[in-house]
């Protein structure tokens, strides 16, 4: 089973499991456990967050995707293909960030789908992805390059070029100040008495 054989209800059933997997995701970099969510990455996957700008609505979007480091440069992939949102924004307005578990960068992206060397930077892009493509039916450590490329034909391959370091308040970890008050919360559960007192 790949995204490209799903029938549209079992398609739209998947973006919107992942569409609240993300914002799980999310909730971790904003509390600043952007290392943490990177720390198993044969398993879990690898993963960044795009700040990408609404094409309609010109307000700040936030993706957080699986990705690859190859020769300096990152790679991700929309999967459901071009009818992912955050790759039709991009589209229009490729200037973007991204949140790394290293660093918050500027940058550009740029589909580059009809690359030459798709394939070795999709596999990479797979196999960033921990469980997420065997899930979906696609095992990049098996299959040959014509299968990968047959099942992947939808996908739509993204390079981005990062330009400048970036500093601030609106950045990964910018609710990381409510950690001790969630410390806090969790040590008043933790010393609260349980059930009543004995009457004597």
């Amino acid at each position: 089973m790949t995204t490209s054989t799903l029938d549209p209800r079992t398609m739209q059933n998947l973006r919107t499991v992942f569409k609240y997997f993300n914002r799980v995701m999310l909730l971790h970099w904003h509390l600043g456990l952007g290392r943490l969510v990177n720390a198993w990455p044969a398993v879990m996957g690898r993963y960044m967050v795009i700040v990408h700008t609404g094409r309609k609505s010109g307000k700040r979007r936030y993706t957080p995707v699986n990705y690859a480091e190859v020769d300096g440069e990152l790679y991700c992939t929309a999967g459901f293909g071009n009818i992912s949102d955050w790759y039709k924004n991009m589209q229009i307005h490729p200037e973007i960030e991204v949140w790394l578990p290293d660093g918050w960068w500027s940058g550009v992206a740029e589909d580059i789908t009809d690359s030459p060397d798709k394939y070795r930077l999709l596999k990479q892009v797979l196999i960033g992805s921990g469980f997420v493509a065997p899930l979906l039916g696609v095992d990049p450590h098996h299959l040959s390059e014509a299968q990968l490329l047959e099942i992947a034909k939808d996908y739509r391959l993204v390079q981005i070029r990062r330009v400048a370091l970036r500093t601030g308040s609106d950045g990964p970890g910018k609710w990381v100040w409510a950690w001790p008050f969630v410390a806090t919360a969790l040590a008043m559960l933790a010393l609260r008495p349980h059930g009543r007192a004995e009457k004597r």
